[in-house]
C-alpha cells in the first residue's frame, strides 16, 4: 500500500507539473493579445490621422486649384476690359500680370497638395495593410488561445477522473465491493432456502391436519359423550 502511495503521488506531481507547463504558455499568450490589441488600437488611431491629412491634402488641392482657375478668369476679364476701353491697357496688363502671378502660385500649391494627397494616401494603404495583418493575427492567436484552455481543461479532468480510480484500487474499495456482493448473493439465497423450507413444512402439517380431520373430529365427540356420562349429565 506505501508504495502505491508514492507512486501515485510521484505521478500526482508530474501531472501538476504538466498542467503548469500549460499555464506559462496561456498566460504568455494571453500578454502577446494584450499587446497586439494595443498595437491595433495605435495603428487605427495613425491610420485615422494619415486619412484624414490625405483628406485634407485633396480639400486643399480643390481650393487652390478653384483659386487659380478665378485668378485666370480675371486676368482674361481685366484683358477685355482693356480691350473695350473701359479700362486703361497698361494698368489692366499690370493687373492681369498680377492675377496670372497669383493663379501661378495657386498651381503651385495645388500642386503640392496633390503629391501630398498621394503620399498619404500610399502611407494609408500601407497602414492598413498592416491593420489587416494584425487582426489576422490576433484572430490567430485567439484560436490557439482557445485550444491552449481546452487542452488544460481536458488534461485537468483527465488527472481527475484517473487520481479518483487510482485511489479507488490502491484502498482496495474495488474488493470491498466484491466482497459485500458475495456476501449480499450468499445471504439472499439462505433467505430463500429457509422459505422454501417453511413453505414445505407448513405443507405437511396441512396435509396431516386434513387426513386427520374426520376421525379426529368424531372421537373427540365421543370423549365429549363419555365426559357428560361421567359427571352424571344426562342428554
Amino acid at each position: 500500500m506505501n508504495i502505491l502511495n508514492r507512486l501515485f503521488k510521484i505521478g500526482q506531481s508530474e501531472a501538476h507539473a504538466a498542467v503548469n507547463q500549460f499555464e506559462d504558455p496561456i498566460k504568455m499568450t494571453e500578454q502577446g493579445l494584450r499587446d497586439l490589441r494595443q498595437d491595433l488600437d495605435k495603428s487605427l488611431h495613425g491610420l485615422a490621422e494619415v486619412r484624414a491629412m490625405a483628406i485634407r491634402a485633396r480639400n486643399e488641392g480643390e481650393s487652390f486649384r478653384t483659386k487659380a482657375a478665378d485668378y485666370e478668369s480675371k486676368a482674361v476679364l481685366l484683358l477685355q476690359r482693356a480691350h473695350k476701353g473701359d479700362l486703361n491697357a497698361t494698368e489692366a496688363d499690370r493687373l492681369a500680370g498680377e492675377a496670372l502671378l497669383k493663379k501661378a502660385e495657386n498651381d503651385a500649391q495645388a500642386a503640392r497638395a496633390a503629391t501630398d494627397q498621394t503620399k498619404f494616401e500610399h502611407s494609408a494603404a500601407q497602414m492598413d495593410q498592416n491593420v489587416s495583418t494584425l487582426k489576422s493575427t490576433i484572430s490567430q492567436w485567439e484560436n490557439e488561445l482557445r485550444t491552449l484552455k481546452a487542452r488544460v481543461t481536458v488534461s485537468t479532468a483527465t488527472i481527475t477522473i484517473n487520481k479518483q480510480l487510482a485511489q479507488l484500487d490502491s484502498s482496495g474499495t474495488v474488493s470491498l465491493l466484491e466482497r459485500m456482493k458475495e456476501k449480499i448473493a450468499v445471504q439472499e439465497a439462505l433467505a430463500e432456502s429457509y422459505g422454501e423450507v417453511a413453505q414445505a413444512t407448513k405443507s405437511i402439517d396441512a396435509e396431516i391436519d386434513k387426513a386427520l380431520g374426520a376421525s379426529g373430529a368424531g372421537k373427540a365427540s365421543e370423549e365429549l359423550k363419555a365426559l357428560k356420562a361421567k359427571l352424571g349429565y344426562a342428554e
